[in-house]
Order: structure tokens, then sequence, then C-alpha cells
């Protein structure tokens, strides 16, 4: 569980969306905020008229060293890390075949891999202490799939089944894992973070290219509020049992059900083969 008394957060890509305004809600109620983006100038309006109480650094987090100086630097000025919230991270359009070998792989050093890095770096000092909390922001897109965001989805699937281990791992430790899948949000997601492939196959064009399309085209017009997106995290956070699983607006609450639907369904139609693929009752 959270320590609720002056709780210390580790925000990481807080240069805009969740990040940025889960870190200006959290140092509104009087926290403590460690503010991290690649670019520090890009938050340092954040710590603003917060004093001591917020600290802003530089961090990739595809970079080893400076995770280590940023988890340092955090424990050298509060003595403490209570909140983990790995937010970094990024979109890439592509069809599965139209996927950049190179853009693929750096997508996954930052949404599985930096996520993976800074969350041991942060560990040690939250065992330590018995109690705390992993914020692990996957989507929507970390249950169900779309065309052209099959690489996205491939890293927040990865997410969630590293998050339900951790959970399982960690509960016993004090620490809860809470994973945050967010619907449509009007952050830059699909505006000036996403990437795309420059290969373009035309048998994709009615499927991943449509999608493109109607992504780049809903930039800025999404039903998600990242201000009360960011509430709902706090809130999250402050409950006496928080959820594994936090959906963030009713697209991704339909989505969702849609899902456990299509699942269900063909569970049930192959029953009978699912069952025939043991040894029968009785067998030696």
């Amino acid at each position: 569980m959270m320590n609720r008394i002056d709780p210390v957060w580790l925000i990481t890509g807080c240069s805009t969306g969740f990040g940025r305004e889960l870190a200006k809600l959290v140092l509104a109620r009087g926290w403590r905020a460690v503010v991290t983006a690649r670019n520090p100038a890009q938050v340092a309006d954040i710590a603003e008229g917060h004093g001591e109480r917020a600290l802003v650094l530089p961090l990739d987090v595809t970079q080893r060293g400076q995770i280590d100086a940023v988890v340092a630097a955090a424990q050298q000025r509060f003595r403490r890390i209570d909140v983990l919230v790995n937010n970094a991270g990024y979109g890439y359009l592509a069809a599965i075949e139209e996927g950049e070998d190179a853009e693929v792989r750096a997508m996954f050093e930052t949404n599985v891999f930096g996520l993976v890095d800074i969350t041991k770096a942060v560990l040690p000092a939250m065992r330590a202490q018995g109690n705390g909390l992993i914020v692990n922001v996957s989507s929507i897109g970390g249950l169900t799939s779309f065309a052209a965001t099959g690489y996205y989805h491939a890293t927040k699937y990865a997410v969630e089944g590293l998050s339900e281990s951790l959970a399982t791992e960690l509960k016993p430790l004090g620490i809860d894992v809470l994973i945050v899948e967010p619907g449509p949000f009007r952050t830059n997601w699909a505006g000036p973070s996403i990437k795309q492939s420059a290969t373009r196959i035309d048998a994709y064009a009615a499927t991943a290219g449509e999608r493109r399309k109607q992504t780049e085209s809903r930039s800025g017009t999404q039903a998600g509020d990242p201000v009360r997106a960011a509430q709902a995290i706090i809130d999250a956070a402050l409950s006496d049992a928080p959820p594994l699983r936090l959906l963030l607006g009713k697209a991704a609450l339909d989505l969702a059900r849609k899902k456990l639907d299509f699942m269900r369904g063909d569970f049930d139609r192959w029953e009978p083969t699912t069952l025939g693929a043991d040894f029968p009752a009785g067998a030696g």
C-alpha cells in the first residue's frame, strides 16, 4: 500500500499528457514529486512555486545511467520513493509487414525494457520501506488489438504480463501494482508523439492504412480528459485495495467488455476440442 503521509512520487514522461497532469496534481496536493523528462526544460514550469517538494531531473528510460542517477537523487533529497509511475512511452503506426526493425526495437526499449529497468532500480527502496505502489501506464491496447498498431500492442501486452507477475511477487512485501489502461485521450499520443513506418504496402490500405488515417484525424478530439485521468490514478492510489487494472474512459470500458465477450465466445464454442486435448479420465 502507498504511504499516504507526504508520499514521494517518481513519474516518468512528464513533458506532456498523463505524466504532466499527474505531476501537477501530486504537487498541488502538497505531496512530493520527482518530475522527469528527456528534456527537463519542458517540465521546469511544473515545479515552479513548489520549492523543495519538486525535483526536476533529466530521464531517458533507455539510458541505464540516467535511471540510476534519478533514483539516487530521489533517495538523497526525499529519503524514500513511495510511488513509481511508469508513464514514458509512445506509439508506432505500421502494418506488421510494414514494420521497420530499428523503430520497432526502439519502441520496445522505451515501452518495455525502460519500464523494467526503472522498476528494478526502485524496488530495493520500496522493499526496505515495506510499502509502495508501482503504476504501469498500459493502454486499452494492452487488452485488445487493432490494425496498424500491432507492434505498440505487443509492447503493452508485455507490460500487462509483467505487471501481473510483479503484482503476485510484490503483494506479500506490502507493495501494490496498478495497471492503468486508458482509451483515447487528448494527449500527444496520436499527434506529435506518434511514429509511423515510411513503408506503405497497398494491400493493407483498407486495414492498417485506414486506421492510420482515423488515428491522425481524431487527434485533439478524443473523449478522454488527461486531468480527470490523473485524478482517477490518484483516487486508485489512495484506495485501501487498489485494483490490478484501472480502465480509463467509456471507450476503454466498452472495448474491454467486447474483448471479454469475444474470448468467452471462442472458449465456449471450442470447449469439446479443448477438453479433448487431455488424456482421458482414468487413463494411466
